[in-house]
């Protein structure tokens, strides 16, 4: 999610499933407002997935709404992107580092966003390193999970430089996926960023932005309005809903995130610029 709007990440949930053209022409005169909103999730893969994750949340959506929802499946991030410029979805619910590339692609905007408890990056190392801060990292070797994690590589990334250190030369970053926590237990690291575990903690980042609902470009304003009224309004009933699909839990206690607008991602595009990335239109590892 790397979720790391619907919901500023986090909300963020729904996906589409194929439409026939003529779909969208059913507008009630009146409004300009489609009576459908096509809805894709960018780390779930499947319309099976999506279904079970998000069946849920969908029907109390359409209750709270009054627009009926059509899931549309994609397998990753960059599919979701080129749905939203083909106008193919309406609505994605995604987290905050694909939020920055598919803003600068097709210039999609915020709707919703949810923050999630605790969702923050941490540097950690084992008990027994006798490392006490950040600095003392410099030369070292540091796990981080996936290329492109909002929480497991960007928001450490940006710790180091907050501390002082380049992540490109200052030490040795190296991206091992869900192997991450035993590399400090196989001593091949001096520390690890990611989630704050039972380890002695370096440092612990700041809040990092929501996922969230990003509606694409030419989205008549009514559903936006109707999208933001309806989960300020039934928050609590959508996010039980969400919770009911397994891969959701990380949304415990989630918080709407209220104006959510583009500048909130700004920190997020720190991020990347701490890995070396200034070109926001293409995403970084798979």
């Amino acid at each position: 999610m790397a979720v790391r709007g619907a919901i500023a990440s986090g909300v963020a949930l729904l996906a589409a499933a194929t439409i026939a053209v003529g779909c969208s022409s059913s507008e009630p005169a009146d409004s300009g407002q489609p009576d459908t909103v096509r809805l894709a999730v960018t780390d779930l893969q499947g319309l099976e997935e999506l279904q079970r994750e998000f069946g849920a949340f969908k029907s109390e959506f359409e209750k709270a709404t009054g627009l009926k929802v059509e899931f549309f499946a994609v397998n990753d991030r960059t599919a979701a992107a080129a749905a939203l410029q083909a106008d193919r979805v309406d609505v994605v619910f995604t987290g905050p580092a694909e939020y920055v590339v598919i803003h600068e692609k097709t210039g999609a905007e915020p709707i919703v966003a949810i923050e999630r408890d605790g969702y923050r990056s941490c540097i950690y190392t084992s008990a027994d390193s006798g490392k006490t801060s950040l600095d003392q990292l410099r030369g070292t070797k540091i796990a981080m999970s996936d290329v492109g994690s909002t929480s497991g590589h960007l928001g450490p990334s940006q710790m180091l430089v907050d501390a002082g250190l380049n992540p490109q030369t200052d030490v040795t970053v190296l991206t091992v996926g869900d192997t991450v926590h035993e590399a400090p237990k196989r001593g091949d690291v001096a520390a690890v960023g990611i989630g704050c575990h039972d380890y002695r903690v370096l440092a612990e980042g700041p809040m990092l932005p929501p996922d969230l609902l990003m509606g694409r470009v030419g989205l008549p304003d009514q559903t936006v309005s109707t999208i933001q009224n309806a989960f300020k309004e039934n928050f609590d009933v959508l996010l039980a809903a969400m919770l009911e699909g397994k891969d959701n839990a990380k949304y415990e206690n989630a918080k709407l995130v209220d104006g959510v607008k583009d500048s909130d991602y700004d920190l997020v595009r720190s991020m990347y610029q701490a890995i070396g990335v200034n070109d926001f239109t293409e995403f970084v590892g798979n």
